[in-house]
């Protein structure tokens, strides 16, 4: 026990050290190549924060768990909405862009909503059962594509892009954004397996430890990233790590092990799961449209929302 303690103090300083490193080093990045920094966080800094999750929907895929694979999905976009920006709105005032609030939001809400449709057999279709199957991997990566060709397009584009001396040049930017993402890896893998460990010897359920350690662990890069970026006053990589994670979770996480594995059979949910999937997206779409701007009051708004939901996951 005292062993898994420190192993999870030490993991949540990889963590925390992982992320300041990581939001230095891509905002560098994006200096040294001359683009938009939130490009980078809808690239790179999503992609980042979204390996644990990619490595645990491969893992429960191969084990035939189904459920937990979308389930990750389902509970990470949820987090990374609710809590994350909520906890980061309420540091600072987040400045929204207007093409995030044109085309990026308004493409989370779409792949949120294809989502919803694919896994509401039962409710659309009347089957016996709500699955997932390799063709809606195949649409799900289809319309991942849309983004991809969307991010292509405002790499074309540098008019938006701010002149700034980087703090790291070229080599260190690169050497340090993969350092930052190992650092993150590891850090939330090491934080996940001591607090299961832990929760565990305490004689807490296996559904308790996926509903809340599991799922707060695989989100842990994003929370961190989000803060440390908001501290630094990078609300553009606050934002578009969260954006462009919810994208990749719903068209890299989930789309690829679909396509590969083939189908999800017999999936078990609750719609008020689905619910706040599509209002936590189109809340932010509304808040942003507004003022170009998530502010304390909104953050909390956030908040109480995912406290409500997460009371009723649990006692539910």
């Amino acid at each position: 026990m005292v062993i898994h303690i420190i192993i999870l103090i030490i993991g949540f300083i990889v963590l925390i050290k992982g992320a300041d490193l990581f939001v230095d080093a891509a905002s560098s990045l994006a200096q040294n190549f001359h683009l938009s920094k939130m490009l980078i966080a809808l690239t790179i800094v999503a992609f980042g924060t979204s390996a644990p999750e990619f490595a645990v929907s491969v893992k429960s895929m191969m084990s035939d768990s189904g459920d937990i694979v979308l389930g990750n999905v389902i509970g990470s976009n949820i987090l990374n909405i609710l809590l994350i920006l909520g906890i980061s709105s309420c540091i600072h005032t987040l400045n929204v862009k207007n093409a995030t609030v044109k085309k990026e939001l308004p493409i989370t809400i779409l792949i949120s909503t294809l989502l919803i449709v694919l896994i509401s057999d039962q409710f659309l279709v009347h089957t016996a059962s709500n699955a997932l199957t390799r063709s809606d991997g195949i649409i799900i990566l289809l319309f991942f594509l849309v983004f991809v060709y969307y991010l292509l397009s405002v790499m074309r584009n540098k008019k938006e892009v701010e002149e700034e001396k980087a703090k790291y040049g070229v080599i260190k930017s690169i050497f340090f954004t993969i350092i930052g993402i190992i650092c993150l890896v590891l850090g939330s893998n090491a934080v996940v397996d001591a607090a299961s460990f832990i929760a565990k010897s305490l004689g807490v359920s296996e559904r308790m430890i996926s509903l809340t350690i599991i799922a707060f662990g695989t989100s842990l890069p994003e929370l961190v990233t989000s803060m440390m970026a908001t501290k630094k006053g990078e609300y553009d990589i606050a934002i578009g790590n969260v954006v462009g994670s919810n994208i990749f979770n719903i068209g890299i996480v989930l789309g690829i092990p679909l396509v590969i594995f083939g189908t999800i059979p017999s999936i078990t949910f609750n719609y008020i799961d689905l619910l706040v999937l599509f209002l936590s997206s189109f809340l932010l779409f509304v808040f942003s449209f507004k003022d170009h701007k998530l502010s304390r009051k909104e953050g909390i708004i956030f908040l109480l929302i995912f406290v409500i939901y997460y009371s009723f996951v649990i006692i539910g």
